[in-house]
């Protein structure tokens, strides 16, 4: 049996489309320390075309990793977040639950670049709440709380703690996940 975490196809082509839109927006943030290491953006353009349905999962979920390594051409914690953000947009068509992680990973990206701003990350989720469509708030209130299921990154890993479980919490209310 599938994890509650994964979604069926579709919903995670709809969520592959906006976690790559909630990564484009700290791209930059990378790109500034790593200018010559393209995985980044390259996470992003596969989750794009994943979206599009020019890619199908078994493809993008071999190059789910790539991303998620170019953390290590980052200088600061702020490009770290930024690459690690575009990874688990990339990790959307393995997982649907990863849009959440791509999101929590772009309002920490932004609250480590803006240090004397304590709003910025607050700021951050709201674009990105405004920013998504009917389907992939739908699809999103399909996914477990944080902690309730182990079977992926929504339960016991990174996601579920300090300003990443922070954001995905807030995610999860204001969408109005499972209750």
């Amino acid at each position: 049996m599938l994890s509650p975490q994964t979604l069926d196809d579709a919903d995670r082509r709809a969520v592959a489309a906006w976690a790559a839109d909630c990564a484009e927006r700290v791209l930059p943030l990378f790109e500034a320390e790593a200018p010559d290491d393209p995985r980044a953006r390259d996470a992003i353009e596969r989750a794009r075309a994943y979206a599009r349905g020019e890619v199908d999962a078994a493809g993008q979920i071999r190059m789910r990793f790539v991303a998620g390594r170019a953390a290590a051409s980052a200088s600061s914690p702020t490009g770290a977040a930024a690459a690690r953000s575009a990874a688990q947009a990339s990790g959307v068509a393995h997982m649907g639950a990863h849009a959440l992680g791509a999101a929590a990973y772009a309002a920490k990206a932004v609250a480590l670049a803006a240090p004397d701003d304590p709003g910025a990350a607050a700021r951050e989720l709201k674009h990105q709440l405004d920013s998504m469509d009917d389907d992939v708030a739908a699809a999103l209130r399909r996914l477990p709380l944080l902690g309730e299921d182990r079977s992926g990154p929504l339960g016991t890993g990174l996601l579920t703690v300090g300003a990443l479980g922070d954001a995905i919490r807030t995610l999860q209310r204001e969408v109005g996940g499972r209750a």
